[in-house]
This record gives C-alpha cells, structure tokens and sequence, in this order.
C-alpha cells in the first residue's frame, strides 16, 4: 500500500506573486512545494491549519505573531493553527510546505 508522487509531474502555478507552487494532497495533509522568487512577498494570514515550514534553498525571512524568523537550507519551522504570519524571499528559494489539515484551496 502507499501512493508515490512525482513533484515534476504535479503542475505549477502561482498562488501569489511569485510565490510558484505543486501540490500534493493525501487524506489528511497537503503538501506544498514552492519555488520562490528573490523579493517576493507574502502578505499577513492566518489559517485553521498547522504549518511545517522546510527551507531547503535560499533564505526566507518568516513574521509568526510578531517574531522574525530568518529560515535557510535544511531549517524547519513550525506555524500554529491561527497564527498571523507573513514572509519575504530574502533570495530565490526552494520551500515544502506541510499542512493539516489539508488545505481545499490548493487543490
């Protein structure tokens, strides 16, 4: 049992300016593979969902409830359901994303 994604396979688009994404969803996750542009920002938000935040290239400058975080390669940060948070690409950058639960929206 199991089911095996290809991210090349999945189709990109973006979600907001550029910020490039290809999602995946199983029954009660989704996954987000970003490819972020240098500059590019990400407006404050909250969600109902839990977010685990994967820097794997780059350097992306996270605000969670007022703290700055500086995320690069192979940091992981965790988002809380409901937190506000907002981001910028201090460079370009390569980011999954893990939600639960699944996000509707990305689909």
């Amino acid at each position: 049992m199991g089911e095996l994604h290809d991210w090349a396979a999945r189709p990109e688009r973006e979600v907001f300016p550029g910020f490039h994404g290809r999602f995946i969803h199983s029954e009660r996750m989704t996954f987000a593979r970003w490819r972020i542009d240098a500059g590019a920002v990400l407006p404050e938000h909250s969600h109902e969902h839990e977010q685990v935040v994967h820097t794997f290239a780059g350097e992306l400058e996270l605000v969670i409830e007022g703290t700055r975080h500086v995320c690069g390669p192979s940091s992981v940060l965790v988002i809380p359901p409901n937190a506000r948070h907002s981001g910028r690409a201090l460079t370009d950058c390569v980011v999954i994303d893990a939600f639960a639960p699944v996000r509707e929206d990305y689909r």
